[in-house]
This record gives structure tokens, sequence and C-alpha cells, in this order.
């Protein structure tokens, strides 16, 4: 348990949601996508912490839409930033990016792909930003030990990790829900990420599938198993998204998600009663 910002502590009686676009496509989406979550996280008393990507850098086709540049998109972010009054959640890729995105990033997320990489983990603890770790699709929850203690020994302490599914085959993932008390119980706080959970890597050919009628499913069997947060994709229209759109939700489905969320949550923390 520990403040991520003055206002927003993991860990401990408000669910945390990390959410927003997959990529900033741009400042009127991500401002509308925003605007939407803050004021449905307030009403359900929920902690809300804005996501985008400034730069979509393992996309499956090198002419898939990655962004409008780093300055571009920083600059988005901030304006959203400061415009809105909402914390933010920035992944980084590249040691060279960690200084300029730690500049307005409240949480540092190290993307699944590259949770093994030393230099990139300890260059963004050394910012003393809280560090978001996503468990790559092809490692053990118990071997995430390993990314929580490169944050540990470089002097930070605010680390989290994220459960985003695990490669099953071709072009599939499942959860394994034995893989949220595991991560745990390493001592850290743990989010369950809903929608990359139910993607299809690759299945499209130039870009990822994805089955969204289970986001539901893995989302409510993941906060009855005590998570601390959830990280969710959403947009306005998921369907002309430029990016993860088949696994991402839109308002109606993120508020409907939200209020189910809520009442387990909970029901989670007081206890069950028979």
């Amino acid at each position: 348990m520990f403040n991520i910002t003055e206002n927003i502590e993991i860990g401990a009686e408000q669910l945390v949601l990390l959410c927003g676009p997959c990529v900033v496509e741009s400042y009127e989406i991500c401002f509308e996508i925003a605007s939407f979550m803050k004021k449905i996280t307030a009403e359900l008393d929920m902690s809300y912490i804005f996501k985008a990507s400034y730069d979509k850098a393992n996309r499956s086709s090198g002419s898939s839409f990655r962004g409008h540049g780093i300055d571009r998109n920083l600059e988005i972010l901030s304006k959203i930033k400061k415009e809105l009054k909402l914390p933010i959640v920035i992944d980084v890729h590249e040691v060279w990016q960690i200084e300029r995105a730690a500049a307005i990033a409240d949480v540092l997320q190290i993307p699944a792909f590259l949770c093994r990489q030393t230099d990139l983990i300890i260059a963004a603890a050394k910012t003393g930003r809280t560090i978001n770790i996503k468990k790559g699709q092809f490692m053990a929850p118990e071997d995430m030990k390993g990314a929580v203690e490169k944050v540990k020994t470089s002097g930070n302490n605010k680390v989290i990790l994220t459960e985003r599914g695990t490669t099953f085959g071709y072009h599939n993932l499942v959860v394994d829900i034995r893989s949220l008390p595991i991560m745990r119980s390493l001592g850290v706080p743990v989010i369950f990420d809903g929608t990359h959970s139910v993607q299809l890597p690759g299945a499209l050919g130039k870009s990822s599938g994805g089955q969204k009628e289970f986001v539901e499913t893995l989302v409510l069997s993941s906060v009855a198993a005590g998570i601390d947060g959830l990280f969710l994709e959403i947009h306005p229209n998921p369907e002309n998204a430029l990016s993860d759109g088949a696994n991402s939700l839109d308002f109606k489905q993120t508020e409907n998600l939200l209020r189910k969320v809520k009442y387990l949550y909970e029901i989670q923390r007081k206890g069950f009663k028979y």
C-alpha cells in the first residue's frame, strides 16, 4: 500500500482505474474519454488515472498507426492532465524516453514485452515515480519477483504488477486467475488488465483481434479474487479506433461494467457472509 499521488492510494479502500485509449489519436478524443471517466469514477468513488500511449512501438505491422510523435503526444497528455486535473500513466519503451515521460507522468509503465529489460526498469525506478510493470505474456507470475527487485534495489518501493494474459498457442491468450494472488504475495499491489487479456495477438494479419465479449467475465473474476486496480482500454467508437479497437470498450459498456465492479468490489472488501 502506498500513495501514487497525494489523493490516490493503491491497496487501500478505493479501486484504482487506469483507463483510456490505446494510443493518443487526438486531443479531442483523449479529452472526451478522460472527461467521461472522470465523471463516472467520481460517481462510483473510484480513483482514476488517465492512460494513453504516446508511441505504440510494438505494433503487429510497421505500417500501423503509432501516434503523432513523442513531442506532440506528450504535449497532448500534459494538456489533458492540466485541464482535467488528472494523474497520468505513460508507458516507456526506451531509456532515452524516460526523463521526458517522467516530467508529466505520475506512473511510468513498463510494457509486457519489456518486463525483463533491466536497464529500462532501473532507469524508470530512479525517477521516483510509481512503476507499473506488466507481466510478460511469456512469464510465470512468480518469476516477476526479479522485476520487482530491480525497482526496489534502485531505491524505489512504489511498484505495481499488472496481469494481462499469458500466451496460449498461436494468436491467443489465457488468464490464470491464480497469478493475481501469486503476484500479490510478492508484496506489491496487483492490477488486472481486462482488455488486453482478451486480445488475439496478430490474429488479423496486420493487427491483433480481440474477444471483448469476455472482458466482463474476466474483470469480475479478478475483482472477486481481490485485485487493487483495473486497466481498461476505452474508446468512444472502438470500430474506428486506430489501435486495439477489437478489444476496447465503448462508453456504455464501460459504465455498465464499472457499476457491476463497484458492487462486487465492496462485497469482496467487506468479506463474504453466508
